[in-house]
């Protein structure tokens, strides 16, 4: 019977570690998931910048000719 109670504070520190160490992996998941969207997004923008002022020449090339 003396046995059976630090068996259980063990394991209420050991699941309280683990949900600990969940949660900041869980966080640090989704800081890397926001920075990777915030910069896909910044190059989206940017290529579709480049598309258009790509398009706005080869449009007054045409004109010129």
């Amino acid at each position: 019977m003396s046995q059976a109670t630090p068996m259980r504070k063990r394991h209420q520190f050991n699941s309280r570690m683990t949900r600990i160490i969940i949660l900041i992996s869980f966080l640090f998941f989704f800081g890397r998931f926001v920075y990777s969207s915030i910069g896909a997004w910044q190059h989206h923008q940017d290529k579709k910048a480049a598309q258009q002022s790509s398009q706005v020449v080869t449009e007054s090339q045409i004109r010129t000719e």
